[in-house]
């Protein structure tokens, strides 16, 4: 792509910010029940990537896009610098995103990526995974309350998420394969189980990840060091292209 096209106002356009997605990506994977080994026929397909912004685009006063929507449905992508930010602070999504068993794309820097997948693994995953289910807990509450009944698929997650969490506790690794409980959790989703069950089920796992915590082999912080001295070899090499190249052209012009 020649980055010259990117060099107008902003990088607010669609289309602009889509090809960052498409000629910049360096790790592409599906997401959601496919890769947690919970889809059913009516399962869509969540894509979710990562992208490098080339750095000539940050010495601009307009700063190119933390993150893209599209362009194909169901597809999210996350610039480099933001994802393994959000990676270091332990955010489930994220996490799960650098473990998918679904892996469409990673060049060799999605590969580097993906070879720091356990520095970015630390006992702060204990807070945001229950954090985030706390959240969710509240919000299917919610929905009875206004409802009558909670969002099922909402339940089946809140639950996979917590049982993740609790054998990243026991293990240090973080596995997101849930065909082990897929019946289980796929009947909740169903409406099968009531919601008294539900919520059995959900202070059961709370219990067993109170009594895994204290003995759990991940280390108290992520690595830092390792992941931001992977971020800066990264921005160093775009930075210092091939001086025929297009990004070349833009570093000469900034």
């Amino acid at each position: 792509m020649d980055i010259i096209a990117l060099r107008g106002e902003a990088l607010g356009d669609d289309v602009e910010q889509h090809e960052l997605v498409r000629d910049h990506t360096v790790y592409a994977c599906v997401m959601g029940s496919r890769a947690f080994g919970l889809a059913t026929d009516a399962s869509d397909t969540d894509r979710r990537g990562v992208f490098v912004a080339p750095t000539p685009l940050f010495w601009r006063l307009d700063k190119p896009p933390t993150h893209v929507t599209g362009p194909l449905d169901e597809q999210f992508s996350w610039e480099l610098e933001r994802f393994c930010v959000l990676a270091l602070r332990a955010n489930p999504n994220i996490l799960e995103c650098l473990h998918s068993p679904l892996v469409e794309y990673a060049d060799a820097t999605g590969r580097e990526l993906l070879h720091l997948r356990e520095a970015f693994l630390s006992r702060h995953a204990e807070s945001t995974f229950r954090g985030y289910a706390a959240q969710q807990f509240g919000k299917l509450e919610a929905d009875i309350r206004t409802h009558g009944r909670p969002r099922w698929k909402h339940a089946m997650h809140l639950l996979r998420l917590l049982t993740s969490c609790r054998d990243l506790l026991r293990t240090g690794r973080l596995d997101i394969d849930a065909r082990e409980h897929r019946d289980r959790l796929l009947a909740v989703k169903r409406g099968e189980l009531t919601w008294d069950e539900v919520r059995a089920w959900t202070r059961t796992l709370h219990d067993e990840i109170d009594d895994a915590s204290p003995r759990s082999p991940l280390p108290a912080d992520p690595d830092r060091t390792r992941v931001e001295d992977f971020l800066i070899r990264v921005r160093g090499v775009s930075a210092s292209p091939d001086l025929s190249s297009p990004v070349a052209d833009v570093a000469r012009r900034s």
